[in-house]
Formats: structure tokens, sequence, C-alpha cells
């Protein structure tokens, strides 16, 4: 089974972005066009359709490798439009740390991604929908990486075999 994610990644430092070296990289859309979702329209409309392989109407998120690139590499490769922007959204793969494993490898060649607080539960009309994992990128490796200022959110679609109880959520 194909496990797909749905990724947020942030910058609270303000990047430029007129440095990209393929301009062709970005989504084209048209002019005026922000692309703003909430969290359950990011699970319950874009991720539950790229899980289902059905067409996504405007096609904003990009499908990448998120352990093959560098989140300051990301600018380039998931820009919508030709504003500047300081968040990005894309689809990845879940990449196991071990085959037989159940644990994530979220590892970069410069960095890793590193899961921080708790899971934030997604509900749409007051039904668990999906989760969301907060995560900070560290420049080197564990446990001696330094901190960024890069952030990810992942997004994940829940079923009823692998939902949390509803004692343990807090909505």
């Amino acid at each position: 089974m194909i496990i797909f994610n749905l990724i947020l990644v942030k910058v609270l430092i303000k990047l430029r972005t007129d440095n990209c070296k393929n301009m062709n990289s970005f989504t084209h859309v048209p002019p005026g066009f922000r692309f703003h979702p909430t969290d359950e329209e990011l699970v319950d409309y874009y991720l539950r359709k790229k899980i289902a392989s059905k067409r996504i109407d405007l096609d904003v998120i990009k499908d990448i490798d998120l352990y093959k690139i560098e989140p300051w590499d990301l600018q380039e490769l998931c820009r919508i439009g030709a504003e500047e922007q300081n968040e990005w959204y894309f689809f990845s793969h879940k990449d196991k740390k071990y085959p037989t494993g159940t644990r994530t490898n979220r590892a970069t060649k410069a960095g890793f991604w590193k899961a921080t607080g708790r899971d934030k539960a997604i509900y749409l009309k007051h039904s668990l929908i999906g989760m969301r994992k907060t995560l900070v990128f560290y420049q080197g490796r564990a446990p001696n990486g330094q901190k960024s200022d890069w952030i990810m959110h992942e997004y994940r679609l829940e079923t009823n075999e692998n939902a949390p109880s509803q004692a343990s959520l807090s909505p």
C-alpha cells in the first residue's frame, strides 16, 4: 500500500525568492490567485483525492521526495505563481526508516526533521478526518543537530483502523 502525506513547509524568516534558477518550476495560476486552504480542506479534499488517485482540479501541490530535498531548496520547486512566498505545499511518500519497521525516516543529506509537540486532530463536522504533526528541521545529525527556522506540518488521513481513541483527542 502506498502512503502519501500532505506536507506544508514554512519558514519563520522571510526568504528572497527572486534568485530561483529555474523560473519554469512554479505552477501557473490565474492572476490574484492565493492558496490558503484550511487544515480540513487539505485533508478532506487534497489528500483524500491524492490517495484515491482522483484528479485535483487545480494542480497547485507538487509531488516531491522530501528526503532528497533540503528545505531551502523547496521554494524553487514548489512555488505557486510568481509572488514571494514563505509557505510551500507538496505531497511526499512516507519513507520508512527500516523496511519492516513502523518508524518514519525524516533525514536528508544536510539534517533531519524532528517532531515537536503533540499531533493535532483535524475534525470535519465532529468526525475525525486526519492528524497534523509539526516538525522542525535540524542541520547536522541527531542528537547534536542545530535547530533551524524551518517548520513542517505533516498531514495524514485517518481511517477507522488507525485513528486514536476519542478519549485521547483534544478537539
